[in-house]
């Protein structure tokens, strides 16, 4: 009958590391060279590892260290543990790089109105993240690392940067009820503000319009929305601010009057962090996830 013997004292997992890089190298110079020791540190390491093992696992020849048969069985066992070892490392690193602040410049109505009420149920995929929001009419400069992603409607025109399309963001027609019942040339109109006179909605807008009258201007989306919800007028607003809003009507004949790309930008040196690509990966996700109530 065999008697396993018991290993008396713990194993150092580091001498293991030892072990399977002189079983590949089988010199002990080499072995030092690509562990950035000394040759007599590996002969000490693997002098403890045989002492604590009680095996023999290097024959010690005059230009070579060669496996002898007990090594030969254990090299895959140290082999095994050297891939976990490693994939635990990378794991580790992996974590570490996914904790911190992600800051995304982003439309403050569209940040407000329609990104935080949905990020609630994908907390869950960026526990160690803390996300921060600006919400601004002007764009943020990625390239003075204002902000690591910035939501957009239009296509960044700043050289260098990294951008994709997520979503189409629609717009139709909307006003308080009775005024689409009014006579046409009767209406009055709420328009985009200076900041916002060159946008697409507000182009559709004054052509619309055709010189009929304005009753109030603002930059602001969520005074738009006021504005329209207390019968001020008629307006283009977008369709996660209107089409669900209980004070307003979408006109039968202009409920999609134009639609915008929603651009995500990203500087290519901050695109490589794990933590900017999670975040960037989770709005992607979550704007194509309500793209039908976005279009």
């Amino acid at each position: 009958m065999t008697v396993q013997k018991s290993i008396s004292q713990p194993l150092d997992w580091d001498d293991i590391r030892y072990f399977v890089e002189l079983a590949r190298q089988g010199k002990l110079s080499a072995t030092a060279r690509v562990l950035d020791v000394e040759h007599s540190t590996v002969a000490r390491r693997i002098g403890m590892l045989e002492a604590r093992l009680g095996v023999r696992l290097f024959d010690r020849l005059p230009k070579h260290w060669a496996l002898t048969v007990e090594g030969e069985e254990l090299l895959a066992q140290a082999r095994r543990v050297e891939d976990e070892a490693m994939a635990f490392a990378r794991a580790g690193a992996g974590a570490s790089a996914l904790r911190g602040v992600v800051r995304l410049s982003a439309p403050p109505t569209f940040a407000s109105s329609f990104l935080v009420p949905h990020l609630g149920a994908l907390r869950a995929r960026w526990p160690a993240l803390t996300l921060e929001i600006i919400g601004e009419i002007r764009q943020a400069d990625l390239y003075r690392r204002e902000a690591d992603l910035a939501l957009r409607m239009a296509r960044p025109e700043q050289p260098g940067l990294a951008a994709r399309p997520l979503a189409q963001m629609g717009y139709g027609l909307y006003a308080a009820p009775g005024w689409f019942e009014r006579p046409h040339e009767e209406w009055e109109f709420i328009g985009y503000g200076e900041a916002m006179k060159d946008t697409p909605q507000q182009a559709w807008l004054a052509k619309f319009a055709a010189g009929r009258a304005y009753s109030f201007w603002t930059n602001d989306a969520a005074a738009m929305v006021a504005a329209c919800r207390a019968g001020l007028g008629v307006a283009v607003l977008p369709h996660f601010l209107g089409r669900d809003d209980p004070l307003l009507l979408l006109h039968p004949d202009h409920g999609h009057v134009l639609s915008r790309p929603l651009w995500l930008a990203v500087h290519p040196d901050v695109r490589r962090s794990p933590r900017v690509t999670l975040m960037a990966d989770l709005l992607a996700d979550l704007l194509q996830e309500h793209a039908a109530l976005l279009a």
